[in-house]
């Protein structure tokens, strides 16, 4: 049987390097394309920070312990909330 490796990260500085491009993503505001959109519940929030590291869009900021998600760049797509290992982040329907 294999081992189980149990990995920790507590914030955004023991992320590993990973590729990214910011190129167009933080051009274009394309927060208005979205139906919904993620909200952060900070009680909930452990601050791992993996938020702000599978968004493809780069629009998470980690401000002290919880993420800002600017919402001007956000397309709502749900990596955010899929990868919160507590259910930090939710998806709820954009009201326009």
């Amino acid at each position: 049987m294999a081992e189980k490796y149990e990995i920790k990260i507590s914030g955004a500085k023991d992320m590993p390097p990973m590729a990214a491009s910011l190129g167009k993503m933080l051009v274009n505001k394309t927060g208005s394309w979205r139906n919904i959109r993620p909200l952060v519940i900070p009680e909930k929030c452990n601050g791992c920070s993996l938020c702000w590291k599978f968004c493809p869009d780069f629009c998470i900021n980690i401000d002290g312990d919880y993420p800002i998600i600017n919402y001007d760049y956000c397309k709502g797509c749900g990596v955010c909330a899929h990868e919160c290992p507590t259910g930090a982040i939710i998806m709820e329907e954009e009201i326009k």
